[in-house]
Order: structure tokens, then sequence, then C-alpha cells
């Protein structure tokens, strides 16, 4: 056990977790996907997925109350091919690519939503992750998710690039470096979540994304450099 809390009067406890925990990790997936309104916003992990990250390649927690597992986050140390994260922020060498963790799928049981429990488990998790061996946690979100990019940039992420990925399919690519120190900005732009080309342009430009807020109907990332 790791860590303790209570949700409500529900106590809770944090455990890591490993390929024990595999037939209550499908079974919590499936009732938070079967409570989605829109079904494409999760990708759950498989079985094979989970049983990679659980055999040493990465971290995962599990929040349990009672003894049911409600809730887990897990962090992936990835394989490295041409679709590594690492090169999306400008990584170069395998070294570096060694160095880098991405944060994965994170779900918590419908019964237990708003305790704020996704920060809960992020703040948890990064606490057990070995700065001397890695670098940076990478994640990448699809625009319109706003609960995983305010899950992102509530950790203190930033957006890096804004490109298509996982066969054309368009996703902001988060970053942290786990040893940050805090920088000042000269120049800021406010620019709408749907104007994909104006904010490709300003990543390349040297801008990062670090915030996001809603004006009327519409969301708008802060872009800093």
């Amino acid at each position: 056990m790791i860590a303790t809390g209570f949700l409500g009067r529900d106590e809770f406890k944090v455990k890591l977790l490993n390929e024990s925990y595999i037939p209550q990790l499908m079974d919590l997936q499936q009732q938070v996907v079967e409570a989605l309104p829109d079904k494409a916003i999760l990708q759950p992990l498989d079985e094979g997925e989970l049983v990679f990250i659980l055999k040493g390649n990465g971290l995962m927690i599990g929040v349990f109350v009672e003894g049911k597992l409600i809730a887990f986050r897990a962090l992936l140390e990835p394989v490295i091919d041409e679709e590594h994260l690492g090169y999306d922020i400008g990584l170069k060498t395998e070294d570096e690519l060694k160095k880098v963790l991405y944060q994965e799928i994170s779900n918590v049981h419908p019964q237990y939503r708003g305790f704020g429990l996704q920060r809960t488990m992020a703040d948890i998790i990064m606490q057990q992750v070995d700065s001397a061996k890695y670098n940076v946690v990478c994640a990448t979100v699809m625009p319109g998710n706003i609960a995983s990019m305010k899950d992102k940039f509530s950790q203190n992420m930033h957006i890096a690039a804004l490109k298509l990925k996982y066969g054309g399919k368009l996703r902001y690519v988060f970053m942290k470096k786990l040893l940050e120190v805090e920088r000042q900005w000269a120049e800021e732009r406010f620019v709408s979540m749907i104007e994909t080309n104006a904010q490709q342009q300003l990543l390349q430009q040297g801008y990062i994304g670090i915030s996001m807020k809603k004006h009327q109907d519409e969301w708008f990332i802060q872009y800093v450099k």
C-alpha cells in the first residue's frame, strides 16, 4: 500500500498493481466504457497491453474501496519505434528516448467520479517514478477531450506538438520534464482549439501550450514562448 484517503465517507487504499489484477482491470475498463456517452473518447487497453506494462515496462497503481478496484492509472515505458513520442518533442538519440515514459490510460468507476481521483492518482503515480532513470513524461490527447486536457494541464504538462498519430488521428502531444525549472514567458497567444493550422504554426515557431479557457462555447489554448 502506497497511499490512503477518503472519497466522501469511503476510505480508499492505493497499491502498485501486478498481473494478478488483470481480471479486475478488464472488468473496470468495461464498466467505464459502458458509461461513456461518446465511447470513442476512451481506447481501453487489451489484456496483452496490460500484461506488457505489469511485467516491468512501466507502472500501474490501483485505488481500492473495501477491496474492490474502483480506479487505476498507468505509466508505460514504450518500445522505441518510428511512432515514439520522443521524436515529436525533439529528442534524437536512443539514450534520450529510453528516458521517456508515457502517461497511459486512467480509469475511474462512474460511481466515484467527482472526487478528483484522476488528479490524486496522477500525483501518487508520479511520486513513484525514478527520476534517475526517466527524464520526461509524454502523453497524447484527442482535441476536444476536455477532461483529459484539463488533467494534463493540471499536472503542469504542456503541449509540444499537434499532429497526426496512430494511423492519421489528430492528437496533441503533451510533455513534462521531471526536473523542469520554472520559466518566464515573453509572448502569449490564445488560439481556438479548432484552429489546427494556427496552432501548428505557433508550435513550429517555438511556442508551447500551457493552459486552456472557455469563452462562450469555444475552447482556447494559451500558447507562450
